[in-house]
């Protein structure tokens, strides 16, 4: 399969190269280049095999977001010179993760489900059910984790810890809520329902950005807006376009990144049926019917794609 695993390029240039989780970064002096591999990850674990398609599908969606939100609030984005790659700012990244749930769902429905009436210092009603609209959006934060997982905090903490400063975090509130409300808008227009994301946010020249990316499925969770109501009523699943179909095949089978657990194989066909549901969730988040772009060698067309823009950008 032509996919995408990790990315070693040498650019003209480049000043550093981290491997995250599904993302290598590539540090210049005035920007940061985002390439979206096609690995992907579950548990904080990333996986063994790769998803065809995975990296263009979430590097698409976070382009068509971002542009569509940078009136809210500015954003990193400058230039997406390759279906898998973004060129952007070079922000100072705020050390949390913007959580934002609009539905009693994935973690939070776990921790709800084990008797927690509280998640990240925000209180929960009793009686709800799983997938249960609450009646506001609250934002859950997380820590940033460069390894391993990512933890839940609260407000509280953050600002008693001075993890963020107080009136910037209420500034990264503000944005979170707004975008949150305009992912929800989007969503409705091509009947799904925005159920929960995240965003980060980073620094500028003192001005905050919304940076990464933006309402993906490895970012947001999203419903079938004409089925959900009959669904909760009759307590039926909620057929998801997220992530969260892959951390139920791996539940299922005996894997949630605990110590000592083996991730279950994962043969060509469960690679293409993960695939299909990436494609799947794009073109009804997005409206676009998807085009994928790895019918060549899809290492050496970023290489000249990359070093093309590089070059008429001086």
């Amino acid at each position: 399969m032509n996919v995408l695993k990790e990315s070693n390029f040498s650019f003209k240039g480049q000043q550093s190269l981290y491997h995250g989780k599904v993302r290598d970064v590539f540090a210049f002096e005035d920007g940061l280049l985002m390439i979206a591999s096609d690995r992907i990850s579950a548990f904080d674990v990333i996986l063994p095999e790769a998803i065809p398609c995975k990296g263009q599908v979430l590097n698409q969606i976070a382009e068509k977001f971002l542009k569509a939100t940078a009136d809210i609030v500015p954003n990193w984005l400058v230039a997406v010179p390759d279906p898998n790659a973004t060129f952007g700012l070079k922000c100072e990244t705020f050390p949390v993760e913007m959580v934002v749930r609009g539905y009693l769902a994935g973690h939070a429905w776990r921790e709800y489900k084990s008797g927690k009436r509280e998640v990240c210092g925000v209180a929960l009603p009793d009686g709800l059910k799983e997938n249960d609209k609450l009646p506001t959006p609250i934002i859950t934060p997380t820590t940033k984790a460069h390894e391993g997982h990512d933890e839940d905090i609260s407000r509280e903490e953050i600002l008693k810890q001075g993890i963020v400063d107080e009136s910037k975090y209420v500034q990264l509130e503000k944005y979170t809520l707004a975008l949150f409300q305009r992912g929800t808008e989007i969503a409705a227009e091509q009947n799904l329902i925005l159920v929960d994301t995240k965003y980060e946010f980073g620094e500028k020249d003192g001005i905050i950005y919304l940076i990464d990316e933006i309402h993906t499925p490895d970012s947001s969770r999203y419903f079938y807006k004409d089925t959900y109501s009959a669904n909760q009523e009759k307590g039926l699943p909620q057929k998801q376009l997220s992530k969260e179909f892959v951390r139920e095949w791996l539940i299922a089978n005996g894997f949630q990144g605990k110590e000592g657990q083996t991730v279950p194989e994962m043969t060509p066909e469960k690679c293409q049926e993960i695939s299909t549901r990436y494609i799947e969730l794009y073109e009804k988040v997005t409206g676009e019917v998807f085009v994928p772009a790895n019918n060549v060698d899809i290492y050496k067309r970023i290489e000249e794609n990359v070093n093309s823009f590089l070059e008429k950008r001086g």
